[in-house]
Formats: C-alpha cells, sequence, structure tokens
C-alpha cells in the first residue's frame, strides 16, 4: 500500500473535515429516529454531500501537488492514468 507524508497541521485539518461530516451524519441519523420532515433530512444530506465534495477537492489538489507532481518528475508517468482512473470515479 502506498503511503502519503503529511504535514501534521495538514493531517489535523483533513480529520477534523471528516469529523464535521461524521458530525452531520450522526445529525441526520438522529433526524430520521425522531420522524423529522422528509424535506429537512434530504437538504441535511445535500449538506454532506458538499462537505464531502469539498474535502474531496481539497485532497485532490493536495495529492496533485504533492504525489503527483513529484511522480512525474521521477518518471513515473503511470501517475497519469491512476489519476485519471481516480478522477473518472469522482466523476461519477
Amino acid at each position: 500500500m502506498k503511503h502519503t507524508d503529511r504535514s501534521e497541521a495538514d493531517r489535523r485539518k483533513l480529520v477534523n473535515r471528516l469529523k464535521r461530516i461524521e458530525g452531520q451524519i450522526r445529525g441526520i441519523i438522529g433526524m430520521l429516529e425522531n420522524d423529522a420532515y422528509c424535506n429537512d433530512i434530504l437538504i441535511q444530506s445535500a449538506a454532506v454531500n458538499a462537505a464531502v465534495n469539498s474535502f474531496n477537492k481539497e485532497l485532490l489538489a493536495n495529492h496533485i501537488r504533492t504525489c503527483v507532481a513529484r511522480d512525474i518528475r521521477a518518471g513515473k508517468d503511470e501517475t497519469i492514468d491512476a489519476l485519471v482512473a481516480t478522477l473518472q470515479k469522482l466523476m461519477k
């Protein structure tokens, strides 16, 4: 398995984003358990979707600036194919 060396600040920032998303998901679960109105749940679900997309954009930008750039400089052109495959998965 490949690894990425991240600074402690970058790691903390990404983990904090995911913890906020986790809290949003728990909120939606609570709404369901309390029979909240469907539209209200859908709005919260859309907010979670937007938060996950924002997380993905930040992680992808960091990946391109670090891992992808490093591999291309090292002549590892297969990294481009991996990036394209990742983008295709993200855009489904």
